[in-house]
């Protein structure tokens, strides 16, 4: 079966690719080696997204520790509250069941099965899909071993499946059904891959439509974007009315061992978005202190150099640099500044790039 009466993924498309796969959902098995993960029960869960936390009795963090998590721990987020943590500009803690957890250590993320597509729509001459990971992370196998990109050969060292994260996003190529029932997704990165095809668990990724990418504000045109490194803020501004605000974490001033690294810091001054992708495998740095992060939605790219806005998984300390250069955002503030500025992307290729005099200026301030 072939969608050939729509530029990509409609949701009236996607109703009826989704409902095909119903009948065989109720015998679904699911592969013993790479089930999907048992997670807490709630609306609302966090990650662990550091090595180790420190569970404490109360939102502070020279209360008394009550129990450790490990990274990738998933935990039931009771909600969210100012608590104290003195010399860190972010004091807001999360309750779960068993104690507070600095916010920062957790990533907020949601555990949403989906029911499988059994066919993929074609556009442009190509057969894909988007799809975002709904839950809180999925493990992967891999389609045409050994491991190419620095990020998988690390986790093939240490034993570890390639896994992905909660609002991660990656495009599918095809789809297959093993002798149990289970159907998998092939992710084949479109941009910035090293050549390495994965193979996951359908029911973990939710399909993205048409819908989600429509630009917003379209006929607008005096539009910018300020970010603000000294109060780590982003806002959107139509003429002179904000009409969106976010924290963000720009470029950090100190690396890990506390000493000062510059290079990282986000380049002050104005720039056109040139490029836009909805999902880029970014990496760079070097051996020790480098980046291999696959899946990076949202990406607005605003200078020459790789510097951009996009979606960020791995912390949630956002009101404090953290980045090694670019503009880290929460996936849904991401995703709306994606939506809102110039130029526009098509859902397929999903990467669009522009010439001289470029789209919607970025402009980073201090104050």
């Amino acid at each position: 079966m072939k969608v050939t009466n729509s530029p990509a993924l409609s949701r009236r498309n996607f109703l009826k690719l989704t409902s095909l796969g119903l009948g065989g959902l109720a015998s679904l098995r699911w592969n013993k080696v790479l089930a999907l993960p048992i997670f807490p029960v709630g609306d609302r869960l966090g990650r662990v997204n550091v090595g180790k936390v420190d569970v404490k009795a109360r939102p502070d963090i020279d209360s008394q520790t009550v129990g450790v998590l490990y990274e990738d721990a998933v935990v039931p987020w009771l909600r969210e509250l100012v608590g104290k943590n003195p010399y860190r500009t972010n004091q807001r803690w999360v309750e779960t069941p068993d104690g507070y957890i600095w916010s920062p250590y957790l990533q907020p993320v949601r555990n949403i099965p989906n029911i499988p597509v059994t066919f993929l729509p074609e556009s442009n001459g190509e057969t894909g899909l988007w799809v975002e990971v709904s839950l809180p992370y999925v493990d992967l196998m891999m389609d045409n071993p050994p491991a190419r990109s620095p990020g998988l050969q690390d986790q093939q060292k240490l034993g570890l499946p390639p896994r992905l994260y909660y609002s991660q996003i990656v495009w599918v190529d095809q789809i297959k059904t093993d002798d149990q029932g289970q159907t998998w997704y092939r992710i084949n990165e479109r941009y910035g891959s090293y050549g390495d095809i994965l193979w996951g668990a359908a029911g973990a990724f939710r399909p993205l439509i048409v819908d989600e990418i429509e630009p917003i504000s379209l006929n607008v045109e005096e539009k910018r974007v300020i970010v603000n490194i000294t109060q780590q803020t982003l806002s959107c501004f139509e003429g002179s009315a904000e009409v969106y605000f976010a924290r963000i974490s720009s470029g950090a001033l100190f690396n890990s061992k506390g000493e000062r690294v510059g290079v990282w810091a986000t380049p002050l001054g104005k720039f056109p978005i040139w490029r836009k992708l909805i999902s880029l495998h970014m990496s760079g740095g070097t051996t020790g202190g480098g980046w291999d992060l696959p899946g990076i939605g949202w990406t607005s790219l605003f200078v020459g150099s790789g510097v951009a806005i996009h979606s960020t998984f791995w912390h949630n300390n956002f009101g404090e640099p953290m980045s090694r250069g670019c503009v880290n955002a929460r996936p849904e503030d991401a995703k709306w500044v994606f939506r809102w500025t110039h130029p526009v992307v098509p859902y397929n290729p999903g990467d669009t790039i522009v010439s001289w005099p470029g789209g919607t200026k970025v402009e980073v301030i201090e104050s």
